[in-house]
């Protein structure tokens, strides 16, 4: 299925009006049947979804490797994903969206909503260091592989990186989706993650700050701005968190030893 599809609009410049064709981004509703029982239904973009349906089950804590999926097939028509686990847990099921607040060893943990997030987030301890040009090169590169956005405007990225290049990049109309996706691809191609990056190109909010820590980066660059929760979160994980990363200039949140000025 295609990312867009061109539409007929009347195109405003000042006075004049025209009839004009554009690409729009398509919305795909997608409902994920899991061991036979309606588990979620996500909007998202219709490419990549065996990657997007991974890195969720994986984020919803209900796999932890892709080998805890029996199978997976898809009915792209229909709009349905048909996932069924090895070893089903008929008492896991009341968790995944069950609101948990904890602390432990002093420290709160208050941040956390649900009890997903206290099994999947984990604390960071990655070497990854960067250079500041570093960062901004990289962040270039994905803007410059991004074909949908430029055509729709509609779209966010997220793209796993090195110091030097992007490794693989995924792209959704919705800002949790595209780093599922992510996180999907790399639970079917793992690498090692100690020395790797996230570049993103929407908000850091604190659901996006733990798919960063689900998925085990140390370092996340992003466009956009954080959240007061979002570096809460990141200061507790130890992810180095980097916001407003345009036109050479950002701002380092938390963590700021991994980023090197050259």
């Amino acid at each position: 299925m295609e990312q867009s599809i061109r539409r007929p609009v009347i195109r405003c410049h000042e006075s004049e009006l025209e009839p004009v064709e554009d690409d729009i981004v398509v919305e795909y509703p997608l409902t994920i049947m899991l061991n036979g029982i309606e588990f979620a239904t996500i909007v998202c973009s219709p490419v990549d979804v065996e990657d997007l349906v991974y890195g969720f089950l994986a984020a919803e804590g209900v796999i932890r490797a892709s080998s805890d999926l029996k199978a997976l097939s898809l009915d792209y028509k229909g709009g349905f994903a048909y996932a069924e686990t090895r070893n089903p847990s008929p008492q896991a099921r009341e968790f995944y969206s069950k609101r948990f607040i904890g602390s432990c060893c002093g420290k709160s943990r208050q941040s956390f909503y649900f009890h997903n997030d206290v099994k999947t987030a984990k604390t960071v301890t990655s070497r990854a260091v960067v250079t500041l040009d570093e960062c901004f090169q990289l962040m270039e590169m994905m803007h410059s592989r991004s074909n949908c956005f430029r055509q729709t405007g509609g779209v966010h990225n997220a793209a796993l990186c090195d110091r030097s290049q992007i490794l693989a990049m995924r792209t959704d109309i919705g800002r949790h989706n595209a780093l599922d996706k992510l996180y999907g691809h790399w639970l079917r191609s793992p690498i090692p993650l100690h020395d790797k990056l996230v570049a993103f190109s929407g908000r850091i909010s604190s659901e996006i700050l733990l798919k960063a820590a689900k998925i085990g980066v140390g370092i996340l660059l992003s466009k956009s701005a954080p959240t007061d929760l979002a570096l809460t979160l990141a200061d507790e994980l130890g992810i180095t968190t980097v916001g407003f990363m345009r036109n050479r200039k950002c701002n380092i949140y938390t963590h700021p030893d991994r980023i090197l000025p050259h």
